[in-house]
């Protein structure tokens, strides 16, 4: 056959080897830095060529080596620049047939997205034929899609919590509403651990917004509210459910005392008169009472019933009062305030 192919090696200036090997690292027969890589040239600095390589690097595999020629032998090379940030090479070493050096070829590996961020490396470090920096910005699109879709994952989880909030709250004073109100009783029932009903309506506020306007009984409605949910613990639920309307839900009530004690501070909180540009919107709340433990026991249309019940006996008696109705149906007046000082309406809910 023509020609020998085999020939015994190449010959190759720095600048096409650090075309081909930007990391390169040629190391005489005694260690020393005889030339380098452009980009390792970079990350290490001029001043390193001359210098032993123990100088520069910090060998962690092997960990021990008698002569520079060892590096030969060791399947895979570990190492770390000595200098801040400490950038990790891996890498593989072979021994150069003119002068009895030794050409280490390193790469950063895993290591690569911190070298390129801590040396501000750029496409034009690496080789043509390297994709690790394509990679690497593969890596850094999708992290950024993926940082975008978590960003808009809890944009959209947020926006759920705020329209089922929204579909739970009684726009005009804050409180839940109806359907909060039927939720929450549903659980209470449900845990059988006790609860305690109070429906509550304002009496005289048709007048109030006959008189002062709607804009009155609104100032009034959001002036209840902040009472109502002063007299009540954090866990327990006041709701709107209707124009005048208020239930309020004591969790873990088993006896008629809290009921009491909520209701007595609810009368003193309207004792006050309700200012509206100065003018006084005198309204009082009649109140009714029941407790609730399991749906067995009591379901929620029947407890709210009962609770009706009571509310309209305390208009009946006055007004400004709460009443409490027994499991048995006996009604018990708990607590009466201050009389309502304008004109009474009907027995009616006015």
């Amino acid at each position: 056959m023509d020609g020998d192919l085999r020939h015994p090696g190449f010959l190759l200036g720095a600048p096409a080897l650090g075309a081909l090997m930007p990391m390169f690292l040629w190391l005489d027969a005694l260690g020393r830095i005889r030339g380098a890589g452009p980009t390792l040239l970079k990350l290490m600095g001029a001043e390193a060529l001359g210098t032993p390589f123990e100088r520069i690097f910090d060998l962690r595999r092997p960990q021990r080596i008698g002569a520079a020629m060892d590096l030969t032998r060791a399947q895979r090379l570990r190492m770390t620049l000595r200098a801040p940030p400490g950038t990790q090479f891996k890498g593989v070493a072979v021994p150069l047939q003119a002068d009895g050096g030794i050409l280490v070829n390193l790469s950063f590996g895993y290591a690569v997205r911190e070298a390129v961020r801590d040396h501000a490396l750029s496409d034009t470090d690496f080789a043509a034929t390297d994709l690790a920096i394509e990679l690497l910005y593969l890596a850094e699109a999708k992290a950024a899609v993926m940082g975008e879709v978590t960003k808009m994952a809890a944009r959209l989880r947020g926006a759920k919590a705020r329209a089922e909030e929204q579909a739970l709250t009684d726009a005009l004073t804050g409180l839940g509403n109806r359907r909060a109100m039927e939720k929450a009783m549903d659980r209470l029932l449900a845990a059988g651990e006790g609860f305690a009903l109070i429906h509550l309506d304002l009496d005289y506020f048709k007048q109030v917004n006959d008189t002062l306007g709607h804009a009155a009984g609104d100032h009034v409605l959001t002036r209840v509210a902040a009472i109502l949910r002063a007299a009540v613990r954090g866990g327990d639920l006041v709701a709107r459910v209707g124009g005048d309307e208020f239930v309020v839900l004591l969790s873990g009530v088993r006896d008629v005392a809290p009921v009491q004690r909520v209701g007595m501070q609810i009368l003193r909180g309207m004792a006050a008169p309700i200012l509206y540009d100065g003018q006084p919107c005198r309204v009082a709340v009649s109140m009714g009472a029941v407790l609730g433990v399991t749906a067995a026991e009591g379901p929620a249309d029947t407890l709210l019933a009962e609770a009706d019940r009571a509310l309209y006996a305390s208009k009946r008696g006055g007004r400004a009062r709460l009443t409490f109705c027994a499991r048995d149906g006996t009604l018990t007046e708990l607590a009466v305030g201050p009389s309502a000082s304008c004109e009474p309406g009907n027995d009616g809910r006015s």
